[in-house]
């Protein structure tokens, strides 16, 4: 890997980051303008983070992080680890941009804003500082988002260095979560849910799930994260699709901003999906530049940090920004995936350490990989097996021996099945299908999201 910049590259991101630094500094001379901030700071985490990745990849290789691209013929050692670069470049761009969402506030809010203009009345200048107008409930979401992510991203360096257990690491998420859950409970605290057309003359209209509702959350910290680091093993897949899913989310914040009806005062949905926008702005900027050194063929490894933050980035947007539901509908591959991987997750069939495509050095494709059989399986075990084998469209291949028992199948990932229906492909071609399919998927849920909603429910709340 060539770990210096070009001369183009060098002018480039250095172009790119003087119009950004320009655009930040005249978002001053309005009213703060925190969209069009936040978009400039994306652009400053991109050139910084690419910047990095170069500059850092010895050194990476140097500690021992480092590893083998299995999927090609000259199996040669690059870099890996490589997002956590981008966790800790994100960390710091949204812990600057802090300031940007509240300027307004901070001018006219308080006595140390140093806006002139503003009109203060007579008692609220004889009670000192209007701190109480300041909202200090979307700073504190801000702050609980922060929190969740290092927590996270801790976790994902440390299964990177002394890789932690599966069983051990899967709830860790979850106590991550804790503080952006404390934040929904104080400020938000809804946990009714709106009851189907169809279902109402038996539920009513509203449900109230309590505390279920907090560990339905705490599920999709957990899941958002581990769902990533599962559909994994090819170069790109892991940045890309975290791309595509944050492009989707974006496009969802701005058709529900789109949507907002026009009104004197914020509609409710507003401050929420600016939340969203302002956090995953910074995220694609550091994910394009770790996708234009990951994707095929790599010259680094984005390692479990990036999947253990991209995941951790979409669970806050989606519960802090009150459209988790949304979210899921976004992510029904990973959903797949994570179903469809779970008999070799929880041990129900034999799991090897990995599970990617098989690389075939003759014909320079990946095929589907296998686990074998130590033992014959139960007759539960079997016959799932079985049923699964004789789907029109197989979603397993098994070797039987002469006695009629199975002691091989093709490993249950997402990747693998792709392999088995559609034939051996090239690694970048695998990759690419994938990523249409998940686009295509996710286009579907936005459209059923924002279209066909209210087939089912009496109004669009804005989730």
């Amino acid at each position: 890997m060539n770990t210096t910049l070009s001369g183009i590259e060098t002018w480039s991101l250095l172009t790119l980051s003087a119009a950004c630094v320009g655009i930040i500094i005249n978002t001053f001379h309005g009213d703060g303008e925190p969209l069009i901030a936040s978009l400039a700071f994306s652009g400053l985490a991109f050139a910084l983070t690419f910047s990095l990745i170069r500059w850092l990849g010895a050194v990476f290789m140097k500690a021992n992080l480092k590893g083998r691209d299995m999927s090609k013929v000259k199996k040669t050692e690059i870099p890996e680890t490589m997002g956590a670069v981008c966790a800790v470049v994100y960390l710091l761009t949204i812990i600057i941009f802090i300031p940007f969402p509240f300027y307004k506030d901070i001018v006219a809010a308080t006595s140390g804003g140093g806006n002139k203009e503003v009109v203060i009345e007579r008692q609220s200048v004889e009670t000192g500082r209007i701190l109480h107008r300041f909202p200090h409930n979307k700073l504190a979401s801000y702050l609980s988002a922060i929190l969740s992510l290092q927590s996270v991203v801790l976790l994902g360096i440390g299964d990177d260095l002394f890789d932690i257990r599966w069983r051990h690491k899967l709830f860790i998420p979850a106590l991550a979560s804790i503080p952006m859950l404390v934040v929904y409970f104080v400020d938000y605290g809804v946990t009714n849910v709106v009851v189907p057309v169809q279902l109402e003359q038996y539920l009513g209209k509203m449900v109230n799930l309590g505390w279920l509702y907090y560990a339905y959350m705490a599920a999709i910290a957990i899941f958002c994260p581990n769902s990533i680091n599962i559909l994994a093993g090819i170069n790109g897949i892991e940045v890309s699709q975290s791309m595509i899913i944050g492009c989707l989310l974006l496009a969802n914040d701005a058709l529900s901003l789109y949507a907002a009806p026009s009104s004197p005062t914020p509609h409710p949905a507003t401050d929420p999906h600016l939340f969203s926008m302002y956090l995953l702005l910074p995220f694609m900027g550091v994910s394009i530049a770790l996708w234009w050194h990951n994707w095929y063929p790599a010259k680094v490894f984005v390692g479990d940090t990036y999947c253990y933050f991209a995941g951790m980035v979409f669970a806050i947007v989606g519960i802090l920004g009150h459209f988790s539901k949304t979210l899921l509908l976004l992510l029904v591959p990973q959903i797949f995936n994570f179903i469809y991987s779970a008999p070799q997750l929880f041990r129900l069939i034999p799991c090897p350490r990995h599970r990617l495509p098989r690389f075939n050095a003759r014909t320079g494709l990946l095929e589907p990989s296998v686990t074998q059989w130590q033992q014959p399986p139960s007759k539960l075990v079997a016959l799932l097996m079985n049923l699964l084998a004789k789907f029109p469209l197989p979603l397993v291949e098994v070797e039987k021996n002469s006695e009629g028992e199975i002691v091989e199948s093709t490993n249950l990932t997402i990747l693998n099945l792709w392999l088995v229906w559609f034939g051996p492909k090239r690694e970048d071609r695998l990759a690419i299908e994938l990523l249409v399919m998940q686009a295509l998927c996710g286009i579907l849920g936005l459209f059923v999201r924002h279209e066909l909603a209210l087939w089912v429910f009496r109004q669009d709340n804005r989730e």
